[in-house]
C-alpha cells in the first residue's frame, strides 16, 4: 500500500514539474512543459478560410455574352397591305378592303425573349412575348358596319375624313427558328423564321376631319367580325440589333362568314434590345 502510494505521489511531482501552465481557450488548447509549448488546434466544422476569402465560382457561371440571346425583344415599326386569298390586291365588289397602304401602319413591342440553344448560339427556337397595334387605313370616307350575319361599308356622302382607319391590338407568342452567324449577338447576322400567333385584345374605329370649318374625332369600339385569333408566317432578318421583318397572316382579318378573306401583309424595320 505504501508503495502505492508512493508511486502515484512520484507521478504526480513529475507531471507537476513538466506541466507548468496549461491555457484552454475556444479551440485552441496551449500546454507548457518547461521550454517546449504544445498547441492543440480544434478542426472547424467550415473552412474559416472561404469566410474571410470567398471563392470566386464564376468560372462555373457562363459569362453574359455566352448566355442564349434571341433577335425579338425590341420594337418593330412597319406597313401593312390587305391580300386577297390569290395572293392579289384587288377586292372587286368589296373595294372598301383595299386599304392605304401608307397610312396602315404597324407597331410591334416586343417585351420578353428566351431562345432555346439548339447548336450553341449558331441555332436555336426563340420564343417571347409582346402586343401588336395594327392600323388598317380606307381609302374613302368609308363607314364600316357590322352585323349579325354580315360585315360591309359604304361611302358618307355627307362628311370628308382625312384619317379613317380601324384599329387592333393583339397579345403575341412567337415561335421561331433562328440562325446566328456569331456567338455575340451585337455582332451576328442573324435569320428566324416561324409563326407569330395572336389573341385580339382591343379594337375601334377612328376617324377624323373637318366640318364647318372645325376638327373633329370619332371613336367607336367594336369588334367588327374581326377575327379574335391571329397566325402569321413570319421572317426577321439583319445584324446585330437592327434588321427588317415581315409577317403573312395565316389566318384571315374577318369572320369569312360574313365578308371575303382577307389576308395581311406586314412589313417594315425592326430594332432589337
Amino acid at each position: 500500500m505504501k508503495t502505492t502510494i508512493t508511486t502515484l505521489a512520484i507521478i504526480v511531482s513529475i507531471a507537476s514539474s513538466f506541466a507548468q501552465e496549461t491555457e484552454t481557450k475556444k479551440d485552441t488548447t496551449r500546454v507548457n512543459f518547461k521550454n517546449t509549448e504544445l498547441i492543440l488546434v480544434q478542426k472547424p466544422d467550415h473552412n474559416e478560410f472561404e469566410d474571410d476569402f470567398p471563392m470566386d465560382d464564376t468560372l462555373n457561371t457562363p459569362k453574359e455574352e455566352d448566355r442564349p440571346e434571341a433577335h425579338w425583344s425590341g420594337v418593330d415599326f412597319g406597313f401593312g397591305l390587305n391580300m386577297n386569298n390569290a395572293f392579289g390586291t384587288n377586292f372587286n365588289d368589296n373595294a372598301y378592303w383595299e386599304n392605304d397602304p401608307a397610312k396602315s401602319t404597324v407597331w410591334n413591342l416586343n417585351i420578353v425573349e428566351h431562345k432555346f440553344n439548339i447548336a450553341r448560339e449558331y441555332f436555336g427556337i426563340t420564343t417571347g412575348l409582346g402586343f401588336n397595334f395594327t392600323s388598317v387605313a380606307f381609302n374613302d370616307n368609308y363607314i364600316l358596319n357590322s352585323t349579325s350575319d354580315s360585315l360591309y361599308a359604304f361611302s358618307d356622302t355627307v362628311l370628308t375624313y382625312s384619317k379613317n382607319k380601324l384599329k387592333a391590338s393583339y397579345l403575341t407568342v412567337p415561335l421561331l427558328l433562328e440562325f446566328n452567324t456569331n456567338m455575340d449577338a451585337d455582332k451576328s447576322f442573324y435569320f428566324a423564321t416561324g409563326v407569330v400567333g395572336g389573341i385580339r385584345m382591343t379594337s375601334k374605329i377612328k376617324r377624323k376631319g373637318e366640318l364647318d370649318g372645325k376638327e373633329f374625332v370619332q371613336k367607336e369600339k367594336g369588334t367588327y367580325s374581326l377575327n379574335p385569333f391571329k397566325l402569321d408566317a413570319a421572317v426577321r432578318m439583319g445584324y446585330g440589333s437592327f434588321g427588317v421583318f415581315a409577317n403573312y397572316s395565316l389566318l384571315p382579318l374577318f369572320d369569312t362568314k360574313k365578308t371575303v378573306e382577307v389576308y395581311p401583309l406586314t412589313f417594315g424595320l425592326s430594332m432589337n434590345f
